[in-house]
């Protein structure tokens, strides 16, 4: 198939990309770079340096790829950030996603996979998470991504778009060629790394209060092929509507980093720091409906493997990409 990745520069977006181009797939990357690196696109890809913010950008894009299917992952996704800007938000998440589905409307372009969240569903009445729960979002990162879902179902019920909302628990590791390089870096596993690797004294443990068994949070942790491979198997089934995507298991902080000391073999210390406002205690997955409809199946479940895979990357790029 030939398929347009929007935010194919970013963590989850470039492995996918990768994914994509080992299957056979003609892709092509559209993305300002503004928050990616241009080194994480896979060189087997074409890149059009492009703003969805500007319709014109992704209307001479699509027109001149005329894709199969698009995969949307270009998004500002910080929540803290989201918190004090929210107007960045919406203007970024929803106003350029608007222009992509116009885009794709004015081409004829009916699938889209996209880039949604376990956060349109804010603090969970039941665990484990499934997509029957009501959605309502805590921060305006996770409004943003509600609010192109329903726009996109609104495209569905009208004018027969074809949209997948894949909701992300925690994604993390690596492959060989592609990792996670954020600025900043808000995600637990490779600012544990970073310890280990000496560019930071400790890792701040936000709460040791909460009603866990060790008083930390609780997450799913998703291997970052898996999320990729769920995007793959979503373009080629004919299937529309919300999957969840985790393990199904959760790990407290704690735990993460005992794993990341065993693999590392750094004592990594920690430091115990105030909750963050609006943490769950517990966010774990119910993924059966991946399962079921997509046929996905986690190969990387095991956080013993996800944290080895994501330290050898940190290794092989203590400094990420080494552009901005």
């Amino acid at each position: 198939m030939k398929i347009l990745v929007t935010g194919g520069s970013g963590y989850i977006g470039s492995v996918t990309t990768e994914l994509l181009c080992n299957d056979g797939h003609e892709v092509t990357v559209f993305d300002n770079l503004e928050r990616g690196h241009r080194e994480a696109v896979d060189p087997r890809a074409r890149l059009i340096v492009g703003d969805l913010r500007s319709p014109d950008g992704i209307r001479d894009a699509m027109q001149s790829v005329k894709p199969d299917a698009v995969v949307h992952f270009a998004a500002y996704a910080l929540v803290g950030e989201s918190m004090q800007e929210p107007h960045l938000y919406f203007e970024n998440n929803v106003g350029g996603g608007l222009n992509l589905l116009d885009a794709m409307q004015r081409t004829g372009v009916k699938k889209i996979i996209f880039s949604s969240t376990c956060a349109t569903y804010g603090e969970p009445d039941v665990v484990p998470m499934t997509e029957v729960l009501p959605q309502r979002p805590t921060n305006p990162y996770g409004e943003s991504k509600l609010m192109l879902e329903t726009v996109l179902r609104w495209a569905q019920e009208r004018s027969g778009i074809q949209p997948v909302f894949l909701r992300y628990f925690n994604a993390c590791g690596a492959t060989e060629k592609y990792g996670e390089d954020h600025e900043p870096e808000t995600h637990l596993i490779p600012n544990v790394l970073k310890v280990a690797l000496g560019q930071t004294p400790a890792v701040s443990v936000f709460g040791d209060d909460y009603p866990t068994p060790d008083g930390t949070c609780i997450r799913d942790y998703i291997h970052i092929v898996d999320l990729a491979r769920a995007h793959i198997l979503a373009l080629e089934k004919d299937v529309t509507g919300a999957f969840n995507l985790g393990t199904g298991t959760g790990f407290s902080v704690q735990e993460v980093i005992a794993t990341c000391r065993a693999v590392t073999g750094h004592e990594i210390p920690v430091k115990i720091s105030p909750r963050r406002p609006g943490d769950p205690p517990r966010l774990v997955a119910g993924a059966d409906k991946a399962r079921a409809e997509l046929g996905w199946q986690p190969q990387f479940a095991d956080l013993r493997t996800i944290v080895q895979h994501a330290w050898n990357w940190h290794q092989a790029h203590p400094h990420g990409y080494g552009t901005k």
